[in-house]
């Protein structure tokens, strides 16, 4: 089975770039940040593609097996 993948664009025009308020944020995530507009942290996608195509085969893998997955929402 071929796994799906997210193309820059299509994360683009999903708006996945827009991440919280600068006032509401966690430090840590700050390698993961391509900049600031208007207030709102913007995400490196550059990063991110690569990161969920292996966040999407380790689900995959688990699921492959017999695993479940659980997702939970906090947006």
């Amino acid at each position: 089975m071929t796994l799906p993948s997210a193309s820059l664009r299509q994360l683009i025009e999903a708006g996945a770039h827009f991440g919280h308020n600068t006032r509401r944020w966690n430090p840590r995530m700050k390698k993961y940040l391509y900049g600031v507009r208007d207030g709102v942290h913007i995400i490196d996608l550059q990063q991110t593609v690569p990161l969920l195509d292996r966040a999407l085969k380790a689900i995959h893998d688990i699921v492959a097996v017999g695993g479940r997955v659980l997702f939970v929402g906090t947006k």
